[in-house]
């Protein structure tokens, strides 16, 4: 009745261990490898669940010592009265026949052209580095580089050279200007324009005569608040080519104001998140430690066509400012919580994998006995006898 005993099996056989006394309390007690069955699956399985968990916990260890990035928007703190312009652009024009302004919501205008620097130069030298593209068009591979925001490679560029290159020495025929340098405005909407000489404001003189106008032009660099050059804004390594002579480039900048840091959030103080403080040079400088920087983000939108005679040629570029702060942090998790991590991983694998090894030993079962019960239809047609048959000879024959 009782088939554990029938099968010569009894409690002594799973009895207390022998030998030294502290495996008497071992509290997971071994069955006996007679009793085990072996698989061809198991080992299989056993491999797979180690390169598993390998490579999970890989991946937690690479994201735990890189750290992990938030983005939270929140209303821009503190207010803010000035806006730096940083502009480093070369038109195919010459210096004399260029005219440089800002304009903006308040009324104010600046003349840009009396700020920032220009040098003669040949159109030739430019527009050849690596990533030059066209807005809208080009080289999507190229263009990878301005979606990463690793915020490390933010903090070290801020760190590094603050001016701008200098002017390469000139080779061949003057027929183009560099414009560049910083400039302060007001942090309004507003919009800077580049124009021909005697076009676009009254003035006295003679105009610039129509066959000199080129407005094609490389842009090095425009960004907003400080000056951190290593940064990769959307219209750096810009170029556009144009062969008529009234022709009409149109930029539309929406900027948000961004903070990098690698201090948690919890951390920062208030002044670090203020970034509408009155002094430009504090506001724009490494705090926390140099784990903090104020800088603007924008997105772009273009449009580029021809313009008959009774319009003003050049290149308008016009920017409007939002009023949220994008805060990107970089934060590590604790070492007590790596290791947390750690174990479910380890155990989420290998409960994950005792279910998988389960139900293929399961399927293989019961494809297994649907195979055996063919087999047995089969022999049983064999013999000229159906089933019923078949069990009834096996009756008799006991």
């Amino acid at each position: 009745m009782n088939g554990f005993v029938d099968h010569g099996l009894d409690e002594g056989n799973f009895g207390d261990a022998k030998g030294l006394s502290v495996k008497a309390f071992d509290a997971f007690p071994k069955t006996k490898p007679t009793y085990l069955t072996r698989t061809s699956s198991g080992g299989v399985w056993t491999i797979i669940l180690l390169f598993v968990g390998s490579l999970l916990t890989f991946s937690e260890l690479r994201r735990w010592f890189v750290g992990e990035t938030s983005h939270t928007y929140s209303v821009e703190h503190g207010v803010a009265h000035i806006l730096q312009i940083n502009l480093d652009v070369v038109v195919a024009m010459q210096c004399q026949d260029l005219h440089v302004n800002v304009q903006d919501a308040s009324g104010d205008r600046i003349l840009a052209g009396d700020t920032l620097k220009k040098d003669p130069t040949n159109w030739g030298q430019w527009g050849k580095q690596r990533g030059v593209h066209t807005l809208g068009v080009g080289d999507e591979k190229d263009r990878s580089i301005y979606d990463e925001e690793d915020v490390h490679d933010y903090l070290g560029a801020a760190r590094g050279r603050k001016r701008f290159k200098k002017t390469p020495r000139l080779r061949g025929d003057v027929d183009a200007c560099r414009v560049y340098g910083s400039m302060e405005g007001n942090k309004v909407q507003g919009d800077f324009h580049i124009t021909a000489r005697g076009h676009g404001y009254m003035e006295f003189g003679p105009h610039l005569d129509h066959s000199a106008f080129n407005f094609s032009h490389y842009i090095n660099e425009l960004s907003f608040g400080p000056f951190y050059p290593s940064l990769t804004n959307p219209l750096d390594a810009t170029v556009g080519t144009v062969y008529d002579h009234f022709y009409k480039y149109q930029y539309y900048l929406s900027i948000v104001p961004t903070i990098y840091t690698t201090t948690p959030v919890g951390q920062l103080s208030a002044a670090s998140l203020a970034s509408g403080a009155s002094d430009l040079e504090s506001r724009y400088s490494l705090d926390d430690g140099g784990a903090t920087i104020h800088t603007n983000q924008y997105a772009v939108t273009s449009q580029s066509h021809p313009v008959p005679e009774s319009h003003i040629p050049g290149i308008f570029v016009k920017y409007d400012i939002e009023p949220i702060t994008l805060l990107i942090s970089e934060e590590s998790a604790s070492l007590l919580s790596l290791l947390v991590r750690l174990v479910n991983v380890a155990s989420g694998v290998v409960v994950a994998g005792g279910w998988c090894y389960q139900l293929t030993e399961w399927a293989r079962e019961v494809s297994g006995r649907r195979g055996r019960k063919r087999m047995d239809s089969n022999m049983g047609m064999l013999h000229g006898r159906s089933e019923s048959q078949d069990e009834k000879w096996r009756e008799k024959s006991y």
